[in-house]
């Protein structure tokens, strides 16, 4: 498995600290973020996963813990939309440029308007996809931000 990737390289760039954590992916996991939680020893909660959805038809991007739900509502509301969905697995590949399992934030083909939830904030260091299956990033959530340009808001249900 590479150490590189986009996501890496992204926050090499910046001059952010992170730390890379390995895990046995599992294709056949209901919830990946869940399954990486179990696989590390860590809390699900201090997992996020990367969600990509449409929000009145232009692509952006939630970050939530593993074991929450995003709340379309609170997204749209927070990105300044009215209205939010889900992306199909297969815009997101192409849009990212990362396979469904292993879609990070950082270093997507394009970027885009995102929302870290709140709850990072309540951690010195959180785990998130690495843009690749089996890798996590470890990072502060204030230096995610940082890096993304993103916002910190309530967007789980």
């Amino acid at each position: 498995m590479s150490k590189t990737t986009p996501a890496t390289q992204t926050l090499t760039k910046a001059g952010i600290a992170f730390t890379l954590a390995h895990y046995d992916y599992d294709p056949n996991a209901e919830r990946v973020g869940l399954q990486a939680a179990e696989a590390m020893g860590v809390s699900p909660s201090e997992v996020f996963k990367t969600l990509m959805a449409e929000l009145d038809g232009k692509p952006v991007c939630a970050i939530v813990p593993s074991d929450e739900e995003v709340n379309m509502k609170k997204l749209a509301a927070a990105l300044g939309g009215k209205s939010a969905h889900m992306m199909k697995p297969a815009d997101a590949e192409r849009l990212t440029g990362y396979k469904v399992g292993g879609i990070s934030p950082l270093g997507q083909r394009k970027a885009v308007p995102t929302a870290l939830d709140e709850l990072a904030t309540l951690y010195d260091t959180i785990f998130l996809n690495g843009g690749q299956r089996g890798l996590q990033i470890r990072i502060r959530p204030d230096d995610l931000v940082k890096a993304l340009g993103c916002i910190t808001a309530d967007i789980v249900r």
